[in-house]
């Protein structure tokens, strides 16, 4: 099973609020999950970003491949210290 961490958007319509979730791979971008590590709100100026850093880091630990937002989102907060380490 190939794990990717990745946003789950919710919120109302032009008012996004995004979860970022450890998923399967394979399933829909807002169906089932295997965890919530943190949140994203774009809707804030400056945009706010909460993340549990002890599970993100070993879901990465584990292979979990973080997608190219969710990547960006790390890198901001430090949780990417080598971006090479982690492949697309």
């Amino acid at each position: 099973m190939a794990t990717k961490i990745r946003l789950a958007r919710a919120g109302a319509k032009k008012r996004p609020f995004y979860q970022i979730v450890v998923a399967d791979g394979r399933s829909r971008r807002d169906g089932s999950f295997i965890e919530n590590v943190g949140t994203y709100d774009p809707t804030k100026n400056p945009a706010v970003v909460k993340l549990n850093a002890e599970k993100t880091a070993a879901w990465l630990e584990k292979g979990a491949q973080p997608t190219d937002t969710v990547r960006q989102l790390l890198k901001n907060a430090g949780l990417l210290n080598n971006v090479a380490a982690v492949t697309a």
